[in-house]
């Protein structure tokens, strides 16, 4: 990667460029999570580059993405034009839709990344409607490795980095400042308070994609292995959690600003 590659993938996170059997799984886990609800209106909050909305978009009634960085918001847009769905650059603190807008909300390895987790968060809850579901992938902090590269003697070093997850806090924060890492109890503070209930709450394994494409046998053994893993307590050393909420009846948050109606009703008439 190029210096200003290195420095967007620190603070944003790298999003999806191809499609592969991992993000094919993902998407499976995401459908069966939604039901019907994936045929309603949809949001992809923090959709990189639209590949995970591209797909959801032709059975959805509306489908939307929101992306921090303007390049990506606008890469999104190209891609998804073409299946009647539509891409705004917007902070995840700051949805620009109004409440109880959608039915399904995708959250996509985004929390980890975003100034203020909590305020994500309560913006999920604000634009789901009642019964809406969100689904949320997350890093865990018990996976060995941390994905997202760490900074080392004043430089941004990328890569897969052994045991920083198992630091004490600070000494984690330290090496990796742009990133967090979840533990099961840090996920349940974080939506302490908000009208949610859980659906599904599970720790998933990476699908080793790259792995498979320069040794395919091997790969895929370790895919399987660690996979199987899921349904065992070692589900624990996993790569993500996967959360399923959904918003339960009764008031929360407001209205939205008239900011916010106004972003909804032009990126409506725009599809």
């Amino acid at each position: 990667m190029i210096e200003r590659d290195l420095e967007k993938a620190a603070r944003y996170g790298e999003p999806s460029h191809v499609w592969r059997e991992g993000q094919e799984r993902r998407l499976r886990i995401v459908l069966e999570a939604a039901g019907p609800r994936a045929g309603g209106t949809v949001l992809d909050d923090g959709c990189g580059l639209g590949l995970y909305l591209e797909r959801m978009a032709p059975s959805a009634a509306r489908a939307f993405g929101v992306e921090f960085d303007q390049e990506r918001a606008t890469a999104a847009g190209l891609r998804l034009t073409p299946v009647g769905a539509s891409a705004a650059c917007a902070r995840s603190e700051a949805l620009p839709f109004p409440s109880s807008a959608f039915d399904l909300i995708l959250s996509h390895e985004v929390l980890e990344h975003v100034v203020d987790d909590r305020s994500a968060v309560c913006e999920i809850v604000r634009v789901l409607k009642e019964g809406g579901r969100l689904v949320l992938f997350v890093p865990n902090r018990g996976y060995p490795f941390e994905t997202h590269g760490i900074y080392w003697r004043g430089r941004y070093r990328f890569g897969n980095v052994p045991l920083v997850n198992y630091l004490p806090q600070r000494l984690r924060d330290r090496l990796a400042p742009h990133v967090r890492a979840y533990t099961r109890g840090q996920l349940t503070r974080l939506f302490a308070g908000l009208p949610v209930r859980p659906i599904r709450q599970t720790v998933l394994f990476g699908a080793y994609d790259n792995w498979i494409a320069r040794w395919p046998l091997p790969g895929r053994i370790l895919r399987g292995l660690l996979q199987s893993l899921e349904r065992t307590p070692l589900r624990l050393f996993g790569l993500s959690h996967l959360w399923v909420l959904e918003k339960q009846a009764g008031s929360f948050g407001v209205a939205g600003s008239s900011e916010s109606n106004a972003s909804w009703r032009s990126m409506t008439r725009a599809r």
